[in-house]
């Protein structure tokens, strides 16, 4: 027997065949440690580290920081994460597979062989954010959506078709197919990992990184993952470790069940109110109590998913007999099965009803019998609200001045409109959106059936959503269709406008399509604000549609009751959606199903048939995807005229030195609390009159075939431009004004955020963004740290980071920096007009104390101290190399 306590193997044989795994149990008996008090996630970690331990890159030291790890403690240590697979969607995915042909090109030209940039685990790549909702409500939307996705997009796709051939290790699900974690959470995800490995077969946790923020998704199904920038999921696929600092671990102790009338949804809006309000920022969420036997693997896909939304890193569920289950309903393979089962009850990472509580850095209790009908909004998924405030919260919003983050705006306003035949009143909070939508929903039969249900009974009681309303069907899979139409479920939604428009991620990340011009010409001459209802994850301001002010998340079913009412100014506790046939008031309480015929519908009809067949022709795509050519080459062959994919310019520093004190820097723009990445690197249309869009004008490109920002990430020179481009975004450098402004000092010149940022890099001159707290919230987009690295943006300084979004300025060399003491820019008085030098960076040290003079126009001096956000000596390293891709290709290269 092997004696070395961190090569510990051992047999795990089933039916089918035998397996070699490194054993925690015995792991744990050698060291002495009780295995039971530690977290499963933290488990995952140990074995993680020990399957790599090498003494170098994975050490004793890493070892022994997770097998002793405390549920509180102070200064942890930094380990290796080695994950099994990584996962991309296109709007990211295309600036990988660009930035990994980009360092092909740029090994090539150093003289070295660009084979040796290939991913080295295996990545699957799922097309699903190119969907955008052009047609809406009618029986062909899907087709022509789908031909309109194809028209706009065939550039990128070709692009795709050249990485696959050219890659080792990538796979990619072509369009159509559905959206990236639901895709994962049903087929691609093994939950247990086997590979060859000298002559035996090696077994072990399913773990992942995933280019999208909702990776976390996965977490529900008992898979250890997470979303990482761009940057971060090129290094992992290069086979590079991800340092971690060792995570504090949040423990929800659930109790009790869900009551009669209660999703979900409205648990995990309740979940993410709680969470963000506790403060979990780089930290581990785990589930655990007798709660968790009430909640299928769906409803806990739905939790974990929305991870991003409460700050968490992740939100983990112990594998168990749930998650077996779901396994068997998803179609997996039975030998699959029995290997998961085997495999984690054998390493102790099973639970049961009987399994001990493993001790958590800090323990929140939630009784499942307290959560109420609710939705979230009008601008955070934070910002829970019973169902019974939504009318007062959204009068509030906007009556509140805009000062206080109102609209500014008088209560009665009503307009008369002609749609077609009919002649319709809107008002102030008009449900303009109401879109079935997004992975985080549409995962889940439950509530999917119970807002098919409430269609059915609405229809029945004649009831009809006002002709302002774009209804939209979006489901993450084909079997959301499938089971649907079997259910009979498919017309009541299809007679109130939710017909199939897209298998993809629509609405909820800003590709909702257009409205009716009528409708929109009424909402801007009148001013209008006016609202969205959907079964989304994010309602961040200017993402869902420019002309929606108001966004609130909602489930399926209460989709469909704020379609028919038309309206968020209505309490649909106690007031009625609207008048049936015969003139009687019809209320929300005699349309809602029942959980028994919920479940009845999902026992008859959700079946694992269904996704055998969906997912046995997975990666086949249609005639269309099929017939796209590409050329076969190692170096992919860069089109100067190409208005999608341009050869980035981040390697053409190579080899430079990044010491020396900065120069005087200037700011570029003083930001507020919650800046999203949609608010650096928004995703939606590109406005004509935006910098971007005067660039695409200016190489041919009319306004309709613009595309979205975010599928044009693949080319750098749309995305600079688009860089801090949100319409929503305020800049306080120029108070009262909303949008892409700056200001240019001293002359006191006002342009575009890029313009001025343009003429400052003519200068010479350096610059800065100073924020609030949680800069970069949101979406794991590394072009937010890519865009105003090419602004000539060299640091930020907040109140705090959003964890991927400091990770990715890292990756990207720009200096992540933090207040100290409670300071902010009021407290500090400072405005953006003044200088700036940062001293200290000729020595910089993890976490280190960095002192920043500001100079303002009358000669006075002010100092005051900010943190060094970088965490680990990885991420120093890197940060020294002008960032990881560029220090990787140095590693390529021998230098």
């Amino acid at each position: 027997m092997d004696q070395d306590p961190y090569k510990i193997h051992r047999t795990l044989a089933t039916v089918s065949e035998s397996y070699i795994y490194y054993s925690l149990p015995e792991f744990a008996q050698r060291q002495g440690i009780d295995l039971a008090r530690l977290p499963f996630s933290i488990r995952i970690l140990l074995e993680n580290v020990l399957r790599k331990f090498d003494g170098v890159n994975a050490t004793d030291a890493d070892v022994q920081a997770l097998a002793h790890w405390q549920p509180q403690d102070v200064g942890r240590a930094a380990i290796p994460f080695y994950p099994g697979r990584v996962l991309l969607q296109d709007f990211t995915g295309v600036p990988v597979t660009v930035d990994l042909a980009a360092m092909r090109s740029a090994v090539a030209k150093l003289g070295g062989d660009p084979r040796k940039i290939n991913p080295v685990l295996p990545v699957d790549l799922v097309i699903d954010h190119s969907l955008q909702v052009d047609t809406a409500g009618l029986p062909d939307a899907f087709q022509r959506n789908a031909e309109r996705e194809y028209e706009r997009n065939r550039e990128r796709y070709e692009f795709l078709r050249w990485g696959q051939q050219a890659f080792r290790n990538l796979r990619i699900v072509p369009p159509a197919s559905g959206i990236i974690h639901q895709v994962n959470l049903e087929y691609l995800a093994q939950v247990v990992l086997t590979r060859k490995e000298d002559g035996i077969t090696l077994a072990y946790p399913d773990t992942l990184v995933g280019s999208d923020s909702h990776t976390t998704m996965i977490n529900g199904l008992g898979v250890l993952g997470w979303g990482v920038g761009g940057i971060e999921a090129t290094a992992a696929m290069l086979g590079e470790a991800l340092e971690l600092v060792v995570p504090d671990v949040v423990g929800v102790r659930l109790s009790g069940k869900l009551c009669e009338g209660v999703t979900p949804t409205d648990l995990t809006l309740t979940l993410t109110q709680l969470l963000r309000k506790q403060g979990v920022v780089n930290q581990f969420v785990e589930y655990f109590g007798p709660g968790l036997a009430s909640l299928g693997l769906a409803d806990r896909a739905m939790i974990a998913n929305m991870s991003p939304e409460n700050g968490s890193t992740m939100a983990y569920f112990p594998v168990d007999d749930q998650t077996l289950s779901y396994l068997r309903l998803s179609g997996r393979a039975l030998e699959q099965v029995a290997l998961v089962e085997a495999y984690y009850r054998a390493q102790k990472l099973f639970r049961t009803a009987g399994t001990p509580d493993p001790e958590f850095s800090v323990v929140l209790d939630l009784d499942l019998g307290s959560i109420e009908p609710s939705l979230a909004g009008p601008r955070r998924p934070q910002d829970r609200l019973a169902l019974g405030q939504v009318k007062e919260n959204f009068h509030a919003y906007l009556t509140q001045p805009k000062t206080a983050n109102g609209l500014g705006l008088e209560t009665d306003k009503k307009v008369s409109l002609t749609l077609g035949s009919k002649t319709v009143e809107m008002s102030h909070g008009a449900v303009v959106i109401a879109a079935i939508t997004s992975c985080t929903n549409t995962s889940n039969p439950f509530v999917m059936i119970a807002a098919g249900l409430l269609a059915k009974k609405a229809v029945a009681r004649g009831l009809q959503v006002p002709a302002y309303v774009k209804t939209s069907l979006t489901p993450g899979s084909r079997v959301v269709t499938r089971y649907l139409q079997n259910a009979g479920l498919s017309e009541p939604l299809a007679k109130l406008g939710f017909t199939l428009s897209g298998y993809g991620c629509a609405t909820c990340i800003g590709n909702s399509g257009p409205l009716a011009d009528e409708v929109s010409q009424v909402i801007q001459e009148n001013k209008l604000a006016v609202a969205a209802v959907l079964s989304g994850n994010r309602n961040f301001e200017g993402r869902v549609h420019p002309l929606t002010q108001a966004n609130y998340l909602a489930s399926p079913a209460l989709v469909v009751a704020y379609a028919l009412a038309g309206t968020v100014a209505v309490d649909l506790q106690n007031e009625p959606l609207g008048l049936d046939a015969a003139g009687k008031p019809v209320y929300l309480r005699e349309l809602w199903p029942s959980s028994a015929e919920i479940d009845a519908a999902i026992s008859t009809n959700v079946t694992p048939e269904l996704f055998k067949e969906n997912y046995a022709v997975l990666f086949d795509g249609d005639e269309t995807w099929r017939s796209i050519q590409s050329l076969a080459s190692d170096l992919y062959p860069w089109q100067p005229d190409s208005t999608y994919i341009q050869e980035p310019p981040f390697f053409d520093s190579l080899f430079t030195s990044t010491k020396g004190s900065s120069s005087r820097l200037r700011v570029l723009a003083v930001l507020g609390d919650s800046v999203t990445t949609d608010h650096i690197s928004p995703a939606g249309d590109i406005p004509a009159a935006s910098a971007a869009g005067k660039y695409l004008k200016s190489l041919g490109v009319e306004p309709s075939e613009f595309n979205s920002y975010g599928s044009r990430r693949g080319n750098y020179q749309v995305l600079v431009r688009g860089t801090l481009a949100n319409i929503r975004i305020k800049n306080k450098m120029l108070p009262g004004m909303e949008g892409s402004f700056a200001l240019h000092l001293p002359d006191g010149a006002q342009g575009s955020i890029y313009d001025v940022a343009m003429r400052y890099k003519a200068e010479g001159t350096p610059l800065l963004i100073l924020a609030g707290k949680e800069y970069g919230t949101g979406s794991s987009r590394d072009w937010a740290a890519k865009g105003p690295l090419l602004l000539g943006v060299k640091a930020v300084i907040a109140e705090s980071f959003e964890r991927i979004h400091r990770s990715n300025l890292v990756g990207m060399g720009v200096l992540p920096l933090q207040f100290t003491d409670g300071q902010n820019t009021e407290s500090l008085g400072l405005t953006g007009r003044e200088t700036y030098e940062i001293g200290g960076l000729d020595d910089l040290e993890i976490s280190k104390l960095l002192t920043v003079r500001t100079f303002d126009q009358e000669g006075s001096i002010k100092e005051f101290s900010v943190r060094l956000c970088i965490n680990t000596p990885g991420e120093l390293a890197y940060f020294k190399q002008s960032g990881l891709l560029p220090a990787f290709i140095k590693e390529v290269m021998g230098k």
